[in-house]
């Protein structure tokens, strides 16, 4: 399976199986961390971490402080699609991490990305 990724009129296609999903909540500036597998029924979220705490953003029943992090597994089926949107609250987007490397999605405030499963080859399109 193949990741794509579409921001700004433009379609990028990875080739991978898994991708870390990481960003700071704008309001609290808590670290986030989400695993997902790719899919051909859709984006699977295989566990989520948070850096602490904070208004609305309590651990849910069920996750295990381990390094620091709080970590679970969501109850969610695989979704079609993520559509992340960047506040330019935090002076950062979101990082998008494979195996091979990350990079940084939306650090400007504005527009959206767009993440789900296609098919293809690691080259932009």
């Amino acid at each position: 399976m193949s990741l794509c990724i579409l921001a700004a009129g433009k379609t990028m296609t990875l080739t991978v199986a898994a991708f870390t999903l990481s960003w700071t909540h704008s309001v609290e500036k808590t670290h986030w961390q989400e695993d997902w597998k790719v899919l051909p029924s859709g984006l699977q979220i295989v566990e989520a971490r948070i850096k602490g705490s904070g208004a609305g953003m309590e651990p849910p029943e069920g996750a295990v402080l381990r390094d620091g992090w709080w970590a679970y597994t969501p109850p969610i089926k695989p979704q079609p699609r993520l559509v992340l949107a960047a506040s330019g609250a935090t002076g950062e987007g979101w990082t998008l991490c494979t195996v091979e490397d990350c990079r940084e999605l939306g650090k400007a405030a504005g527009g959206t990305i767009v993440l789900e499963p296609c098919e293809g080859s690691s080259q932009p399109r």
